[in-house]
């Protein structure tokens, strides 16, 4: 990487107000930590409309909080097709999530984007969906955070060996 381009990560999931808030909330956190928040832009967004303008479900929200993980600045926005050009990572929560992405990218010319599985970068759960809590109690949005906090360490750790 040449100059101080940052790099761009996008988290995405299918309504962009449970697991891709939660994910950019956490990112976000460790690349400030990180010391790197202008050097690494991060967005999350939805494979569905359902849900653009809104904030973050309120358990999501609540779950973050309680980690010290602020999301309430975010707001869902859907996946545009220009995303698979300005990311460099566009992360799916789940296999789902991933194949509409890889359907979208492939209807492009011009693709930049890595686009994989959020979970590529965890230790713990390598290659596991991130479930969708929405349906379920609070305890689900407590193993959507484990389970985000876990990629997020390596998705850092990769991402530190492109800005070195």
């Amino acid at each position: 990487m040449t100059g101080h381009t940052p790099i761009a990560v996008l988290f995405v999931c299918l309504g962009n107000i449970c697991r891709s808030p939660s994910a950019h909330g956490v990112f976000r956190e460790a690349v400030a930590r990180a010391g790197w928040a202008d050097r690494v832009h991060i967005e999350s967004a939805g494979t569905g409309d359902w849900h653009i303008g809104k904030p973050p479900d309120r358990r999501a929200t609540a779950a973050a909080a309680a980690r010290g993980i602020d999301l309430s600045d975010l707001r869902a926005q859907q996946v545009q097709a220009t995303d698979f050009e300005r990311f460099d990572y566009v992360l799916a929560m789940d296999a789902d999530n991933l194949a509409d992405l890889e359907q979208m990218a492939n209807t492009r010319g011009k693709v930049r984007a890595r686009i994989a599985l959020f979970s590529t970068f965890s230790a713990r759960y390598r290659g596991e969906a991130v479930p969708d809590p929405y349906f379920g109690g609070e305890q689900g949005f407590e193993r959507v955070l484990d389970m985000i906090e876990d990629a997020s360490a390596g998705l850092l750790e990769e991402i530190r060996t492109r800005l070195d």
